[in-house]
């Protein structure tokens, strides 16, 4: 998850994401875009960022039914 400091969306996505993690045993790992300047420029103020197996799948929030459909497609392929 591509993330900046005091983002409040940011801090809501990791909250489903972890839960999510907890059901289906993936690793979960952020990046500060501010931390580099080519994240900054790629993402912008559109975070958080959230990809799987390298796929931008969610911008700026996290759909949870979204996100569970998604995981269970992962899990079964």
């Amino acid at each position: 998850m591509y993330t900046r400091r005091g983002c409040h969306l940011c801090e809501a996505a990791w909250g489903l994401l972890d839960e999510a993690r907890q059901r289906y045993g993936f690793v979960l790992r952020t990046q500060d875009v501010d931390a580099d300047p080519q994240l900054v420029a790629a993402h912008g103020n559109c975070v958080p960022v959230v990809t799987v197996n390298g796929q931008v799948r969610f911008r700026g929030a996290v759909n949870p039914v979204l996100l569970e459909r998604l995981l269970r497609a992962e899990a079964r392929s």
